[in-house]
Order: C-alpha cells, then structure tokens, then sequence
C-alpha cells in the first residue's frame, strides 16, 4: 500500500477478528517504529510486544478507555527512558506503527499511556523499569467489519491550512 494511501486509511479498530497477528508482521511493526524520528537521537523507546492472550487481557483490563484491547490479536506498549523530549519520541514511534499496521491490513487503536492512573500497574505488569514512562498502548488485530477502513469525512485542506500568517 502507498504511504498516502495508509495515511487516509488508517482508523482507529477497536473490534477484532479471533485470530492472532503474525511474529513477522509484528516484528515488521516495530522495525516501522525505531525509524520515527527521535530528538538528539536519543532512541529512548523500547517496545513491549504482548502476546500471551492471558496478559493482553490484563493489560486491557487495567485501563480505562481502552477494554477492547483485552479481545485483540496481539498489544504493543510503548515504554519511552524518562528523557526530556520522550513523549514526542514515543508518539513518533506509536504513529509510524498505526501507518504500518494499516498498510499490512492490520487493524490497530491507540490507547494513551503518559500521565493515565494506570500506567504504573500496566508498567509493574510488563516488568518495566521505574525510569521508563508509558507513552501508549496500541491495540492489534484483523478487523471484525471488512468495512474497517472507510473513507471518512474530514475537513477540507483549504480549511485548514494558512500561508504565512495566521
């Protein structure tokens, strides 16, 4: 699928088909991810790839907004080093995952982390170190509906872009 194509795709999937996500599409997933563009080149991230049907639904459980990851194929947890610019890093990564997640046929939903009440027992869950911050979580799976990525209404370029000034 062409980048442009993947980018007026991507939605957000909260329904999945009962069927696992590939290791080769996931890998796939967060070698999307390290390529995102990081401040000073710090790289902090690392990626905590959830697999185990038994922990996907803890980690679902454990959130507020974010139940239905409990049924999905597979969850990514962005964990990012408590550095100065980690959240913009994170979110980097977390955006070229859902743009590659789309372009295989993959249904994914972002779900906040940083500064949730239930980052710390997601992070105490997946054995995360205490100077790691959770940036998010995303969602995995094969959608429920063949419908799942629609085109949508969105505002138009022209009401939304300014030249020079404001």
């Amino acid at each position: 699928m062409d980048l442009f194509e993947a980018i007026k795709k991507r939605r957000s999937i909260r329904q999945y088909l009962d069927k696992p996500v590939p290791k080769e599409a996931l890998e796939k997933l967060i070698d999307a991810a390290r390529f995102a563009p990081t401040a000073r080149h710090v790289e902090p991230w690392t990626f905590v790839v959830i697999t185990e049907p038994d922990t996907i639904k803890a980690v679902g459980q454990a959130t507020d907004t974010g139940k239905f990851i409990s049924c999905s194929g597979a969850c990514i947890a962005v964990f990012c080093e408590d550095t100065k610019y980690y959240l913009e890093d994170g979110c980097g990564a977390i955006q070229n995952i859902l743009l590659a997640a789309t372009s295989l046929g993959i249904g994914s939903c972002w779900v906040a982390g940083d500064k949730k009440p239930y980052c710390q027992t997601i992070a105490k869950l997946l054995g995360a170190p205490s100077s790691y911050k959770l940036v998010g979580l995303i969602s995995l799976g094969y959608p429920l509906s063949k419908d799942a990525f629609f085109e949508d209404k969105r505002k138009g370029l022209k009401d939304l872009i300014c030249w020079n000034r404001f």
